[in-house]
This record gives C-alpha cells, structure tokens and sequence, in this order.
C-alpha cells in the first residue's frame, strides 16, 4: 500500500501544476486536484491503474474536456512507470460528466482532439513545465 501511495503522490506531482485553459492558476491553486483525487492501483507486476477525478471550476462543457485532455497528455508524457490510466470528472460536478468522461477516456477521440492544432497548442500551453 506504501507504495500506491506514492505512486499516487508521483501522479499528483505531475498534474498539480498543469495551468487551468482559461485563467493563469495551476489546476492545484484552483483545487481542479487534490491529492485525494489521485487513486493508484496495482495491477500487475510494476503495473498500476492510475485514476483521477477532477473536478472542473464550471460546470462548462468543452473547458472539462480540455482539462481531462491535458492530464492525459502529462501523464502519457511523464508518468515513469507502466498504467493504465483512468480520468474521470467528479460525480455530480458537470451537467454531461458521462460523455465527458468517455470523450476522454476514449484513445481514438484524444488522439482525433491532439490532431486539431488550436487545441493542441492549448495543451500544449497548459501542460508546459512553470518555468
């Protein structure tokens, strides 16, 4: 269990600085994530389910996408260790939250948003390491 935990710290680590689309916070200041958000799961031998619920600051349709986009671009590009990953808006925080959370959690429909250039520079802006 120690070591989901922190496996779990390492994912929050990662995504609590990731610069909410529309104002200047990271989505840690904003409380889009918590540390309680993260749950870690062994799967297999040095593999881990890594699930996420954030909740979005409005409850604003294509802002709660790009969120959950940018976290799946972080975490694909940065997280050290084999998952699985799961990301999911927080029960009751969004009036769509179920097509949400298939739109990103669905390979085909991520890697179609990464494809669009102004979304892409979006993510790529809000995922930037601070300098």
């Amino acid at each position: 269990r120690a070591m989901e935990h922190d496996r779990a710290i390492e994912v929050y680590d990662i995504i609590r600085t990731i610069r909410d689309p529309e104002k200047p916070n990271t989505l840690e200041e904003l409380e889009v994530v918590t540390e309680s958000c993260v749950e870690v799961q062994e799967i297999g031998e040095d593999e881990y389910l890594v699930i996420i619920r954030f909740t979005p600051t409005v409850p604003h349709c294509s802002l709660a996408t790009l969120i959950g986009l940018c976290l799946r671009i972080k975490l694909q590009r940065c997280l050290p260790f084999r998952h699985k990953l799961e990301i999911y808006i927080s029960e009751g925080t969004h009036s769509t939250e179920e097509d949400i959370n298939k739109q990103i959690n669905d390979k085909e429909r991520v890697a179609a948003a990464m494809e669009n250039p102004n979304l892409r520079e979006i993510v790529e802006q809000c995922v930037a390491e601070p300098d």
